[in-house]
């Protein structure tokens, strides 16, 4: 759904890792990744890592993924000689959009996210819910966040939570967002999305998959190009369009 990248950039982003991603029924490369671990996180803080929650005799309660992110600051020179000197200091508003992929136990697949206003339903499948639409950055606390019904987690298949720059940064190393993935009773994971790479747009953050009413909860930090890409390296096989908000 956001703008279409060149094979370019997706050759670039897969070309150390060029082999299929073994991600459930992937049908395309891996995305790309950085070695990195945020030194804040007490839970799975580096690419890769996995941890099994057993299953809760009352349910997980509301789980809750949110997302924080700063503008960014830009000084521009007023022009002349003093111009040089003086700089006018500005803020530019950041649209990081905060979304997932899921799949319920009967095959049934979609996505939530702000674009396309497909923001879900706590009560009525797919159980989850995304808060709204923050297109700034100016928001105090979370900007963003999908809250999950832990009630109604055993009619849920597995969610990919991601994150993905619609406007107002170059990559992600530029604001350095936080996505925390909040569990009742366990220690939250944090992922800060730092890559310097201004063709990665999107970002799969993290898969919560239902192992028999428990779970399985695994940080990827894995970038993409684009939602389409990311979608086959992952093999939900939802169709894309190309489009902007209103």
């Amino acid at each position: 759904m956001t703008e279409k990248l060149s094979q370019d950039s997706l050759a670039e982003a897969t070309r150390d890792r060029a082999q299929f991603s073994g991600h459930g029924k992937a049908k395309g490369a891996a995305g790309y990744r950085e070695v990195f671990s945020d030194p804040d996180s007490e839970f799975l803080s580096a690419s890769g890592q996995t941890t099994v929650i057993n299953p809760r005799p009352d349910g997980f309660g509301t789980m809750k993924i949110a997302a924080a992110w700063d503008n960014i600051v830009v000084a521009e020179s007023k022009g002349g000689i003093l111009g040089k000197l003086v700089k006018k200091v500005t803020r530019q508003g950041v649209d990081i959009d905060l979304g997932c992929l899921y799949e319920m136990q009967d095959g049934t697949r979609g996505c939530i996210q702000a674009f396309g206003e497909m923001m879900g339903d706590f009560n009525e499948t797919p159980f989850i819910t995304l808060s709204g639409d923050e297109r700034t950055g100016d928001a105090v606390g979370e900007d963003e966040f999908l809250r999950i019904n832990g009630s109604q987690w055993g009619q849920i298949k597995r969610v990919l939570v991601y994150a993905y720059i619609y406007k107002g940064a170059a990559c992600w190393a530029d604001i350095r967002p936080q996505i925390q993935v909040s569990i009742p009773g366990e220690h939250p994971m944090v992922v800060t999305p730092a890559v310097s790479k201004s063709e990665l747009a999107v970002c799969a953050i993290a898969t919560l998959e239902n192992l028999r009413d428990g779970m399985r909860l695994t940080n990827h930090s894995e970038y993409f190009p684009g939602h389409d890409e990311m979608d086959r390296a992952f093999g939900f096989g939802i169709t894309w369009a190309d489009g902007e908000k209103k």
